[in-house]
């Protein structure tokens, strides 16, 4: 059956069927990524945190559903749908996603690594937060490079916060040609950051010989995504909203 979106009966009918089928794709036929779909219908359409979260729960411990447990880890780590935030809940749920290859988990769950917040109740552990970053920069997670580059242009020391200048002797040592190869790596996935930071790095000449022309490419490429992404504010439904 066609609908008129253009009539406003005739959405909350779409909507309502939408609603019906994703629980009876999840509920009858137990298909994860229709109970997915469900869960991101609750969140987005329903405003219902509480039942998206469970649903997402759910499909993450039973079905091992990667994308669910990234999106529960969510809401542990902001207290959404949930009674308060849990850290080491957050970081749990990420672990089983990035176990079951979802690469925005092992992402979250290397920064939450890597970052010192005594707050968080987590331990740092940069070399083990890298390796995580690197898993998900490997299985093309923009996000995940940036994070790398700008490790290896500053340098870390566990309990210390990265960046500070007052650390002598790194655990993760500053390397400005894995920062490039990280930052090229982003870049070429879209990360805006990335981009800014490589035309830095050409034009400078850190971790790679100076070049002014591929420094002014590089950021125009950063200025075209930053565009971008300001003309194309959208809901992601359906795919996992961030």
């Amino acid at each position: 059956m066609d609908f008129n979106l253009k009539s406003e009966s005739e959405v909350k009918e779409y909507i309502k069927n939408l609603g019906i089928e994703y629980r009876f794709g999840c509920y009858s036929e137990k298909k994860p990524e229709v109970c997915h779909l469900l869960a991101d219908f609750l969140e987005a359409i329903k405003k219902d945190f509480e039942k998206a979260a469970k649903v997402y729960k759910n499909n993450c411990d039973e079905y091992k559903y990667g994308k669910s447990c990234l999106k529960y880890g969510g809401y542990n780590l902001t207290g959404k749908g949930l009674h308060k935030a849990d850290y080491k809940a957050a970081y749990d749920y990420f672990e089983k996603g990035c176990n079951l290859e979802e690469p925005y988990a092992c992402f979250n769950q290397g920064l939450l690594l890597v970052t010192r917040n005594d707050q968080l109740g987590i331990k740092q552990d940069l070399l083990k937060g890298t390796k995580l970053l690197e898993k998900a920069c490997k299985a093309q997670n923009a996000s995940a490079c940036y994070y790398l580059s700008g490790l290896y242009i500053s340098g870390a020391k566990n309990g210390y916060k990265i960046g500070d200048s007052s650390v002598k002797d790194h655990d993760i040592p500053r390397n400005m040609q894995k920062a490039f190869q990280y930052a090229l790596e982003g870049c070429n996935l879209d990360n805006m950051y990335s981009c800014a930071n490589l035309s830095q790095m050409y034009a400078k000449g850190e971790g790679v010989e100076k070049n002014e022309e591929l420094a002014k490419k590089y950021k125009n490429k950063a200025l075209d995504l930053l565009k971008d992404a300001n003309s194309n504010q959208s809901l992601k439904f359906g795919l996992g909203i961030d």
